[in-house]
């Protein structure tokens, strides 16, 4: 388990939440776009990882691999960033986020689940009410920038629309189609502009043009010699 410490931002304010997370969760192939998600599984082909099985995977990851910190440690530096709209569950009621699924691309090209595994998963300390975003969640926009060679890109860009529905994706991992209190669930990624490759830094944003505000965050990357 896992203790985030968040701020919640609604349209009454903003008040500080505690979220114990027993239960991390990252849906993987959850395109809507069946184009767009083939797009994205072919340029990790090109990397060496195998075609999923089925589409959505639901990936169990340790809890303990979310983060709020400003950097994490990247381990040969084969790691890259994906932008993720982040559902929590708690007391009965779903929370939004955007996160990162950093995930270690040499690792994935022999086993995707480890590869989850061995990141950090860094996340934004605000969500919002899932109930104020419910009725214009297509038109939710995730964004993300990278610092590659020294130089800040567009890495991600594209509205939810592009990815499976809560409802959808809940519905694919419990039985029920409720996601349990303790319970962080990423929802699935969009192809990366130019490729996946790694980069020093890397900035993600989860924005909502109808009530026009936006939730964003960022971490440094630092590299880890490997030896031997």
């Amino acid at each position: 388990m896992t203790t985030l410490n968040l701020t919640l931002e609604s349209r009454d304010g903003r008040t500080p939440v505690t979220v114990d997370v027993e239960n991390l969760v990252i849906a993987g192939w959850a395109g809507r776009n069946k184009e767009a998600m083939e797009h994205h599984i072919r340029e990790l082909e090109a990397l060496g990882v195998a075609r999923p099985a089925a589409t959505p995977t639901y990936y169990r990851v340790a809890a303990a691999r979310l983060s709020t910190a400003e950097a994490i440690e990247d381990a040969g530096g084969a790691g890259s960033g994906e932008v993720e709209a982040l559902l929590i569950a708690k007391d009965g009621k779903l929370h939004v986020g955007v996160g990162s699924d950093h995930t270690d691309r040499k690792v994935e090209t022999y086993g995707v689940t480890v590869s989850k595994q061995v990141c950090d998963k860094p996340v934004a300390t605000t969500v919002w009410p899932f109930e104020e975003v419910a009725d214009h969640w297509d038109d939710l926009i995730l964004r993300s920038h990278a610092v590659i060679d020294g130089v800040r890109v567009l890495y991600q860009e594209g509205p939810l629309s592009g990815l499976l529905a809560p409802a959808n994706l809940i519905g694919g991992w419990a039985a029920d189609g409720t996601l349990p209190d303790g319970t962080a669930m990423f929802g699935g990624t969009m192809p990366a502009i130019g490729g996946v490759r790694p980069g020093t830094r890397f900035e993600g944003e989860l924005e909502d043009p109808v009530l026009q505000r936006k939730i964003a965050f960022g971490y440094d990357v630092k590299t880890l010699p490997i030896a031997g």
